[in-house]
């Protein structure tokens, strides 16, 4: 049996779903939010704080040998082997502007691979999940990445990131459109991957995204049927990856424009 059986993976739906239910009340009252910058682009409020302090008691009650790993707060070491890796609120910048695009991210891993991932968007109540080896799912109903093969078929979604040179992604959006794409970007890494696993986007690419941000949805596009650079286990937890991902008919076209424009 897989290590994140079914109970770990309903309970992560479960548990993305309730914090999502706490996230939208602060939502809903933005006028008397705390919020802070922590540099270019990089918001945090106390929405995302108390949303992770949420879902750390609720693990730390159902998986006390479980070690925590999330965006606010220190990492929690645990003793099974097992980590949640979780991401309160991904698009605190949409959010705190009143844009309804954010998202309840947690993963699951042992020893640093991926075995469970569940990405939820409270304002639509779409809720993308599954596990490793038993399929990529939308509220409960399976899901597959596009089946098309060209650039010019759909939309490829972009990030850039503060940790790498922002302007590296420049390069790769006008080979897109050269080539008759179309780039899109709504400042949630783990809600356009959750649209690349649903069929939504052809890919999605990023120099660099913090584990939090990537491995629930880097899961979902494996299962759904699509293709990833695959993070190094051993490192991601603590250094993040390069983040490329998508259908199988656009993938590898996608990687060589990543590899010509991410060059150091």
């Amino acid at each position: 049996m897989a290590v994140a059986d079914n109970s770990r993976e309903q309970f992560a739906v479960e548990l993305a779903r309730r914090a999502g239910e706490l996230g939208l009340r602060y939502f809903r009252d933005l006028e008397s939010l705390t919020i802070e910058s922590k540099g270019h682009q990089d918001l945090v409020s106390e929405a995302d704080r108390d949303v992770e302090t949420f879902i750390r008691a609720a693990l730390r009650d159902a998986y006390p040998n479980d070690g925590v790993v999330g965006e606010e707060h220190a990492p929690t070491r645990g003793k099974s082997g097992f980590d949640w890796v979780i991401d309160p609120i991904d698009g605190t910048a949409n959010f705190v502007r009143g844009i309804p695009a954010w998202t309840v991210v947690i993963a699951g891993t042992m020893h640093g691979v991926t075995e469970l991932g569940v990405i939820h968007e409270p304002s639509t109540g779409e809720t993308f999940h599954g596990s490793r080896g038993g399929g990529a799912f939308l509220n409960g109903r399976p899901m597959r990445t596009c089946g098309l093969s060209s650039l010019g078929e759909g939309s490829v979604g972009t990030g850039f990131s503060n940790r790498r040179e922002a302007r590296n992604i420049v390069p790769f959006i006008d080979d897109l459109v050269r080539q008759g794409g179309v780039f899109y970007r709504n400042a949630s890494g783990a809600l356009m991957l959750a649209y690349v696993a649903s069929g939504r986007l052809l890919a999605y690419v990023e120099e660099h995204m913090n584990a939090w941000d990537c491995l629930a949805g880097l899961l979902l596009v494996e299962e759904a049927g699509g293709k990833i650079v695959a993070p190094d286990p051993a490192t991601v937890l603590a250094d993040g990856t390069v983040v490329i991902a998508g259908c199988a008919g656009v993938f590898d076209r996608v990687k060589e424009m990543c590899d010509a424009a991410f060059r150091p």
